[in-house]
């Protein structure tokens, strides 16, 4: 009973604020802080979401999640490491490559870049690359199809080429039986059959060849640079990669996408944490203004504070009127938040590429970074997570001026001292 008093007092107490306009302003401040820093918090992770999210599927789903490459001769039975790999749970596909480092002459110079000479019919199973061209590019790259490459759209842009061009590219001719010495280098030409188009670095500095002409070019026989693997679960490479590569009797180097691609993944996880304590602060500030509210709010009312004790209303209940206004504050400050946050995310992608279009502006670059888009993907648990902490705050700032009201002296109050 006492408990419903309390609450039917609180929602009265709360009605009642709105005739004082200045404890009304600082009421609406409070819960206008409390959504601002709720929707933003829940705007940004879901950005953060999508970007971790880009990175898995496109960056990572086109760079090897981890390699295995010979040290000192070039892997032969690369059949055999396939098949081992296949036994390791976790890995999920392995698939043969060639790396050739390279140079191209460009206007001003020359550009670095490397050739991966790849087997279409196995890359597929390791890599996302056929979603990043079209179906006649890849079917170009296949056995037998002799000279030809696919480069990156935005490295075709700075050689000022079109595909059906000519590429000459200076390529070290390695020498027999060794991975480490080569001759002096040899220009080679490539027609330019296609493109692909993924941002970042990796678009300007890599192209694909096909496998059998990559080994041409090495003199290797069926001998190959190294197995390319892809993990089920990409933070388990390191681990898996080096079970695998310890079980081979060749020497080989093992590498795992943390050591290429780590610093973008750390980079993320470091803005996620930095923006969740800063606007964790932004709704603590807020919250101050609840406890500014309701210490103002209980010098308002301490004549009905007193009335209601001398009534029989109990200290403890006196107590919960007040938390239960500074409750509301957070509860209605949260959905509003919450609302706002929530179709923002959903839409951010479409709203950012509406303001690029409208002032004519790239929010990101795709020479840049590995994507040319701003990403947002919803997670409900960050919404809860958000929503719980705002609450949790508003509740405790109540504490301090419900107790306050609880030292209120009925006698002294309504005697008038």
């Amino acid at each position: 009973m006492s408990r419903s008093l309390a609450l039917t007092v609180g929602w009265r107490f709360y009605r009642a604020r709105q005739s004082n306009k200045f404890i009304s302003f600082i009421a609406f401040a409070s819960t206008a802080g409390i959504a601002l820093g709720v929707g933003v918090l829940i705007v940004l992770l879901s950005a953060m979401n999508g970007f971790e999210k880009a990175l898995e599927e496109r960056l990572l789903g086109v760079t090897p999640h981890a390699e295995l490459i010979g040290v000192n001769a070039p892997i032969d039975d690369w059949q055999r490491l396939i098949d081992d790999a296949k036994k390791i749970p976790g890995i999920a596909a392995a698939a043969p490559f060639m790396k050739i480092n390279g140079l191209v002459q460009k206007k001003g110079g020359f550009q670095a870049i490397q050739l991966v000479g790849i087997d279409t019919q196995l890359e597929g199973a390791v890599s996302t690359l056929p979603q990043f061209t079209d179906k006649v590019s890849w079917n170009s790259l296949g056995p037998k199809q002799g000279n030809h490459v696919i480069v990156g759209r935005s490295l075709l842009k700075k050689l000022n080429l079109e595909i059906g061009d000519t590429l000459a590219l200076y390529v070290p001719k390695q020498v027999s039986g060794s991975s480490s010495n080569f001759a002096s280098a040899k220009s080679h030409r490539f027609v330019i059959t296609g493109t692909y188009t993924l941002g970042g670095e990796l678009e300007s500095t890599t192209a694909y060849i096909p496998m059998d002409y990559s080994q041409s070019l090495q003199g290797f026989g069926n001998e190959v640079s190294g197995v390319r693997l892809k993990m089920d679960d990409v933070f388990m490479a390191p681990r898996l990669v080096r079970q695998l590569g310890y079980s081979q009797e060749q020497i080989v180097n093992m590498l795992d996408w943390t050591r290429t691609q780590g610093h973008v993944y750390q980079d993320i996880q470091l803005v996620r944490l930095v923006m969740y304590l800063a606007l964790a602060l932004v709704i603590a500030v807020a919250c101050f203004n609840v406890v500014s509210t309701l210490v103002m709010s209980v010098r308002d009312k301490q004549s009905e504070i007193a009335i209601l004790i001398t009534m029989g209303l109990s200290r403890s209940s006196v107590m919960q009127v007040f938390m239960v206004q500074g409750t509301l504050n957070g509860i209605i400050g949260c959905s509003i938040g919450a609302f706002i946050g929530v179709i923002l995310a959903l839409n951010l992608s479409a709203l950012a590429k509406q303001i690029e279009e409208l002032f004519n502006v790239q929010i990101i670059s795709g020479d840049v970074y590995f994507i040319d888009f701003l990403p947002s993907e919803l997670q409900w648990n960050d919404v809860y997570i958000s929503v719980g902490l705002a609450l949790a705050m508003s509740l405790l700032s109540t504490l301090y001026p419900a107790w306050k009201a609880t030292k209120v002296d009925p006698a002294e109050t309504l005697s008038g001292g």
